[in-house]
């Protein structure tokens, strides 16, 4: 069969890393080992039962068997709009300050697309999630990394960016609760954060995947909330974690109007919107009962208490996360991050994911996913503690 050669563009992207990462889990498993996989960050819960009978309900109605408006629904944009209003007291007018997306991912690959030329400079966190540098890498654009350091509670520190380079930035990426330190944003970091962009020109595009899992009480702030956030930025909220419906493909940008109308023009030319089913259950997730999301958030709370507290006992000296559900572990001495994964694979059959995989400041890390229930928690730091790694705290 003729082998037709892919693009520049396709050859140029970053290696995927989560792909990487499955498939050596996968043959783990496919050679017969129990593997307990905290490497990856998908919810293990179903999603909440009424959100699941709007969809079979809505699936059943001829009228959602044609193609949706091309921008969405404005019932779904409206429930966005009231979500945000009731849970951050943010008002959004729903037809121009909202966008419906095929998943957080999308958007945030998307929007680069939309504001960034060959050549133009978008500020990331490293670490940071790798699809960022995949929407830079498509744009033809470059990166100027900001570090997130323990130091600076994994905070960019505006302080360290240079005037040349802020100058040149059209656009930064922030995620807080972080992907993969598990850190959580102040109100004060958004209000500099503020104050930077305007003063430099860039639009911020504040990832809010983890927005429902903060811990000890403390509710992760939206980026909107903050004086001035949108005249400079958006902000980009899947219903993946919140609600447990990765596999939906649901989310939506907020804020600036004039991003968001690039953001719509872009997806005229891919797609007609979402299946009209899935954007009225996505309603009913936002507008319906939050019940599910507290109980959701609790469990997420007592796997990280008994993951940290477990490992803790083992004497390895490792910080609970304020919020997302990864715990971001610092590796032993004598180890980089990727061999300290491989022996966590090759030697207890637990999946991690190696930090590096995630920037140059990821490496010293594995991060450690919470999406397994209490008793694989234990059995994995069981596994851990057999490696006699640690001495325990007397």
């Amino acid at each position: 069969m003729k082998h037709f050669e892919p693009s520049m563009m396709l050859q140029s992207l970053p290696k995927q890393f989560f792909a990487a990462l499955v498939a050596r889990a996968g043959m783990a498993s496919a050679a017969g080992h129990d593997v307990i996989n905290l490497g990856q960050g998908n919810p293990d819960m179903p999603t909440p039962a009424h959100i699941v009978e709007a969809l079979q309900a809505a699936a059943a109605n001829p009228l959602n068997h044609k193609y949706p408006p091309f921008r969405g629904h404005r019932y779904l944009k409206e429930a966005a709009a009231g979500f945000y209003e009731r849970e951050y007291g943010v008002r959004l007018e729903p037809d121009s300050e909202v966008a419906v997306l095929f998943g957080g991912k999308t958007g945030l690959v998307e929007v680069v697309q939309c504001l960034l030329n060959p050549g133009d400079t978008a500020l990331v966190p490293d670490p940071g999630y790798p699809d960022y540098w995949s929407g830079i890498e498509l744009a033809r654009a470059v990166m100027e990394r900001m570090p997130l350091t323990a130091e600076n509670g994994f905070l960019p520190d505006y302080g360290t960016i240079s005037p040349e380079a802020a100058d040149r930035a059209k656009l930064m990426f922030l995620n807080y609760p972080n992907n993969p330190t598990g850190a959580v944003a102040t109100e004060a970091f958004f209000r500099d954060t503020v104050k930077f962009a305007g003063q430099h020109n860039i639009c911020v595009v504040h990832d809010f995947a983890y927005a429902a899992l903060g811990y000890d009480g403390v509710r992760p702030p939206s980026y909107l909330q903050t004086p001035g956030a949108k005249d400079n930025g958006i902000e980009i909220y899947t219903l993946s974690k919140t609600y447990n419906m990765a596999g939906w493909r649901v989310a939506f940008a907020a804020g600036n109007a004039s991003v968001i109308e690039s953001l719509n023009l872009l997806q005229d030319h891919m797609y007609v919107s979402l299946f009209g089913a899935v954007q009225e259950a996505a309603a009913a997730a936002l507008s319906g009962p939050q019940a599910c999301v507290r109980e959701n958030l609790d469990r997420y709370e007592a796997r990280r208490n008994l993951l940290i507290g477990g490992l803790r006992e083992l004497g390895w000296k490792v910080e609970a996360p304020g919020g997302s559900f990864f715990a971001w572990l610092p590796v032993p001495e004598g180890y980089t991050s990727q061999s300290f994964a491989d022996l966590l694979l090759d030697e207890a059959h637990v999946v991690v994911a190696p930090g590096i995989g995630f920037g140059e400041y990821g490496e010293g890390y594995v991060r450690a996913g919470l999406v397994s229930d209490e008793a694989r928690l234990a059995e994995a730091v069981k596994r851990i503690a057999g490696l006699k790694l640690f001495a325990p705290d007397r």
